[in-house]
């Protein structure tokens, strides 16, 4: 098997893409940040004393999703066309879902990725004050369309 990312002599190095024609490609991630209890109640109740963590981290989010190969030395500076951060305070935490489009040369999974993380990340940031436990869990990609290898969902 050959690393796409690997040279001839084993060093990492960037894919080249640039005779890759840009097709429509979307992909979506989703992940968990487990709290305590009492900060589930406060986000429901809007009474987090650092503001509206939800508005907070869906902007984290998408700005994360823009910001990718700035993170990642070998992901490719590409358009991110569309990003959408959602989240869902449940009994345990906050579920997060990204789901990042482009119409470019390769694919949006680091973005999706990045997106979810670091919308985790400012809910942690929000709330560590409250819960030093809050933790971010299970972040993965679920689903992928478009590119040379086409559509995928994850099984859950």
């Amino acid at each position: 098997m050959s690393f796409t990312h690997l040279d001839d002599a084993g060093h990492a190095r960037m894919v080249d893409v640039t005779a890759k024609q840009p097709t429509v490609r979307s992909a979506t991630a989703r992940g968990f940040v487990r709290c305590a209890p009492e900060v589930v109640s406060a986000l429901r109740g809007g009474t987090v004393p650092k503001g509206d963590v939800l508005a907070v981290a869906r902007i984290a989010g998408i700005q994360a999703a823009k910001q990718t190969p700035a993170l990642l030395p070998l992901a490719h500076v590409i358009g991110v066309h569309g990003a959408v951060v959602d989240l869902e305070v449940t009994g345990d935490g906050v579920e997060i879902s990204a789901t990042v489009r482009t119409a470019d040369r390769t694919g949006v999974e680091m973005e999706a990725l990045t997106a979810v993380s670091v919308a985790g990340l400012a809910v942690v940031d929000m709330v560590k004050g409250m819960d030093k436990g809050t933790s971010i869990e299970n972040v993965r990609i679920t689903a992928k369309t478009g590119g040379k290898s086409g559509d995928w969902v994850r099984p859950e």
